[in-house]
């Protein structure tokens, strides 16, 4: 037999068996897909993260831009994700390989991902000007147009693994691991490996060859998880056949009257102002009201303690019953509120104000589980109230779109703030500017996570009524099948 023959048996071979275990899947996904699934928001924390934790400091601290100047150019670029999302969205729905809808851009977007985060760390000598142009395009493109290109997928994807509601959630909660993992690499290894990088390559302290040096390490390694995620994962819960691309105009018409879907996104996009706030002005926190900027290492690294209520998610949505994932969003919210007051108690001792950290850090986890799986559950209610199922466009707008814009805004206000308080970098702060700073890492959140559940309690209505819509689903796509065979 020749080699090329052997090679098309084997590829026919390994085709019918793929097929064989398509037929026989129950809805439970195997573990090794829940990790492979956690692996793609390792990688995308693992740059985004930080992104949203250090990008503001690196350009006021070690780039040489104004607190002002960076805060615009965070928002300019959450604007353009308001095109970029939509966009993506409705590419992922456009896309039928033979791996799959949402699979293929883990393998595509890895590289261009890893290459435009490490030229937004790059600090080239310009003028001022040049510096505020050089910034505005590198995170445009790292944090708005590639990043999006990344997490639409993850995200549209987690609807195509399974049908079952609980496997999704189990599924999320894997995914949100991986997030917290590549979270806690950042905020616990960043600026480290910046300043030991730095002073190793140059001979002194250069946090310009630091931050270089470091996110070429992690591009390499948030490269190697996509493909990772990409060679394992199977989306099970989508058939080609019955699942053609759709058209732009018809995507969008799955948002009409999908109030769940609408009413999400408000409150992520708000959630996202309180999460990015907290991140990104640690760092402040720490050089200027603590007076040590390496413990912007401990407050931010001890994101990963979130991995024990994100693991807990499952059961604690169960015992809820009905409105189970929204009631756990509200919980954790509650907890995230009730750790930032006791932060107010703790000036006189770093010990209790980690103790009271932690606990805002676990509530604030368990709440910022929930979206997603809340999304995957929004894209059967547009398929079920409009008879369109776009996962893409729901997704990017409900996932990218939120993180990227809430973000945005959780930059941006904080330096507005900073900055109208007279803020100065690298300077010995102001009593009025070191208040500023803490109300934006302490009160900011507050209000923001208040305002969110409220929202949230308007959800919980559609939530009781799933189980009946995923039955009419079924019946449904049992008709289609039967049509097509």
């Amino acid at each position: 037999m020749s080699v090329a023959l052997t090679g098309q048996v084997a590829t026919a071979a390994g085709r019918a068996k793929e097929t064989e275990a398509e037929e026989a899947f129950d809805g439970t996904l195997p573990l090794k897909e829940k990790v492979s699934y956690l692996s793609t928001d390792m990688a995308g924390n693992l740059l985004y993260s930080s992104l949203g934790t250090y990008i503001m400091f690196f350009y006021t601290d070690v780039f040489g831009i104004t607190a002002a100047a960076a805060g615009w150019i965070l928002l300019i670029a959450r604007i353009g994700d308001c095109i970029s999302a939509p966009v993506w969205g409705s590419i992922v729905d456009h896309t039928k390989t033979k791996w799959g809808q949402s699979r293929p851009f883990f393998l595509w977007m890895a590289v261009p991902f890893a290459i435009t985060v490490f030229l937004a760390f790059t600090a080239p000598d310009l003028p001022p000007f040049g510096k505020v142009v050089y910034a505005t395009i590198t995170y445009i493109l790292a944090a708005g147009l590639v990043y999006t290109g990344i997490q639409t997928p993850i995200t549209a994807i987690l609807s195509n693994l399974t049908p079952d509601p609980a496997e999704r959630v189990k599924a999320n909660t894997f995914r949100l691991s991986g997030g917290l993992f590549g979270t806690f690499i950042t905020a616990v290894c960043t600026l480290p490996l910046v300043n030991w990088a730095g002073k190793a390559i140059t001979g002194h302290a250069n946090q310009k060859v630091g931050f270089m040096f470091t996110f070429a390490v992690y591009g390499i390694i948030a490269v190697a998880l996509l493909w990772f995620a990409f060679r394992n994962i199977r989306e099970h819960n989508y058939d080609p056949k019955t699942q053609n691309p759709l058209p732009f105009k018809e995507s969008l018409h799955a948002i009409k009257g999908n109030w769940p879907w609408i009413t999400l996104i408000i409150a992520f996009v708000i959630f996202w102002i309180a999460q990015e706030d907290r991140m990104s002005v640690a760092v402040y926190y720490a050089k200027y009201n603590l007076n040590n900027e390496n413990l912007a290492t401990v407050l931010n690294g001890m994101q990963i303690l979130g991995l024990v209520t994100t693991f807990l998610i499952p059961i604690i949505s169960k015992r809820f019953g009905k409105a189970g994932k929204t009631d756990t969003m509200i919980l954790g919210m509650v907890m995230a509120i009730i750790g930032q007051l006791l932060l107010l108690t703790a000036s006189h001792s770093f010990a209790l104000f980690v103790v009271f950290w932690a606990i805002s850090i676990l509530g604030a986890a368990m709440a910022l589980a929930m979206p997603f799986a809340m999304l995957a559950d929004t894209v059967d209610y547009g398929e079920w109230k409009n008879g369109i199922r776009a996962a893409g466009l729901l997704s990017a707008v409900g996932a990218s779109f939120c993180i990227q814009f809430g973000s945005g805004l959780g930059n941006l206000i904080p330096s507005k703030i900073m900055a109208a308080a007279g803020y100065v970098a690298n300077q010995q702060q102001s009593a009025q500017a070191l208040s500023a700073i803490q109300f934006c890492f302490i009160w900011l959140p507050i209000i923001v996570y208040a305002i969110c559940i409220f929202i949230m309690l308007f959800y919980r209505r559609f939530e009781k009524n799933e189980p009946a819509i995923r039955a009419e689903l079924a019946k449904r796509r049992a008709i289609a099948d039967a049509a097509v065979a």
